[in-house]
């Protein structure tokens, strides 16, 4: 923590971002140097006069000793551009975050992730594509990456931590902090399967303006960005443009074109976003291979009769009413609702809306080793 704590103290300063921090260690060699120098150095490392006497203001009240202390206390890891374990896939945007506040672990596999985001004001739909997405994310070893908001990013974290998924939390505030509150129990769950990380430094209040930007690092961790439900001016059209400027994929839900929740979505589909039509056609945006499919899925089985029973009437159709399920197995509604519910949470079924479902993968779900 000794040569990181520079980098933290550099981090406070306003005005001081990827740049200017390059410019310093390349100027001074390391951050140490730089914190420590006189405010003529600093401007002929290519600070302005401004933002060197905030430098040398900030230096003055900070005790870096201190600071150090309370990071360590409240399990806060630091990761630079120098650290190994930096995500691999961040430091290939442009002007990557020089530091990342953590608290939980990022995992080389994390670098295989997919961010999903989309409104507060998430409706029944939006829950329903949420969830299957999220499915079939956790079933193929996929890390979601969201922003704990209230609505679909809050959604789509605990589903994956349903699923036994890993799922990374970027905040708008320092790392010790939940935002909004009623997330505590769940940012703590994050913390257990993944990890919150921001690049504020501790003691940031969640404040308006510090939501935009952070997405920036959303869009960054991931492979392809899927955006749920968004209106017009939603945050989540904010991190599908940091995707497309990154070079990133973007996915987007079709939804009503009367629904004001659906319109940000459906103007991301007309300018070039991959619609998602089911999970056919986020396997082929990801590229995921037969053999991938098989490997990932290779342990989702039935559990029981009633659940043999059921996928081997539904494996005659491509989707099946409950109505006609009922009928086929001769069994009662409430047995069946049951074990299709049961079915879903664990990947093994499609719910398509009105009460009409499908098996995920036919032929491919039940294979007992996947290919060589």
């Amino acid at each position: 923590m000794e040569d990181k704590i520079y980098w933290v103290a550099v981090n406070l300063v306003k005005g001081i971002g990827a740049v200017r921090l390059r410019a310093l260690l390349d100027y001074f060699g390391d951050l140490k140097t730089a914190w420590n120098a006189p405010a003529d150095a600093l401007m002929q490392a290519g600070l302005s006069e401004k933002v060197s006497a905030r430098l040398v203001e900030v230096r003055s009240t900070k005790d870096l000793q201190k600071m150090a202390e309370w990071i360590e206390k409240h399990d806060i890891q630091v990761f630079t551009w120098n650290d190994e374990n930096y995500p691999a896939i961040l430091k290939e945007i442009d002007q990557p975050p020089p530091v990342l506040y953590v608290r939980g672990k990022i995992l080389p596999e994390d670098n295989r992730a997919v961010a999903v985001v989309g409104t507060r004001k998430v409706t029944a739909y939006g829950r329903q594509v949420t969830e299957e997405i999220i499915h079939h994310l956790v079933q193929n070893g996929f890390t979601v990456v969201s922003g704990l908001a209230r609505g679909v990013d809050g959604i789509a974290h605990q589903a994956a931590l349903q699923d036994g998924g890993r799922t990374l939390a970027v905040l708008g505030c320092g790392v010790e902090q939940v935002y909004p509150a009623e997330h505590m129990k769940l940012a703590e769950q994050i913390i257990g399967s993944g990890a919150l990380i921001s690049d504020y430094a501790p003691g940031t209040k969640p404040d308006a303006a510090n939501f935009p930007p952070r997405n920036r690092i959303i869009s960054g961790l991931s492979q392809v960005t899927i955006v749920i439900e968004a209106g017009e001016t939603s945050g989540a059209l904010i991190t599908a443009t940091f995707a497309v400027e990154q070079g990133r994929d973007v996915m987007s839900v079709p939804g009503s074109i009367y629904a004001p929740q659906c319109k940000g979505t459906n103007r991301l589909i007309s300018q070039g976003a991959f619609p998602y039509t089911g999970p056919a056609s986020l396997e082929n945006l990801l590229n995921l291979s037969p053999k991938k499919r098989q490997s990932a899925q290779q342990k989702v089985k039935p559990e029981n009769e009633i659940e043999a029973g059921l996928v081997q009437v539904m494996s005659t159709s491509q989707s099946m009413h409950i109505d006609e399920l009922v009928a086929a197995s001769g069994l009662g509604i409430e047995k069946i609702s049951a074990a299709l519910t049961m079915m879903e949470l664990r990947g093994l079924v499609n719910h398509e809306g009105g009460m009409v479902y499908s098996l995920r993968e036919p032929g491919e779900l039940y294979v007992t080793e996947p290919d060589e």
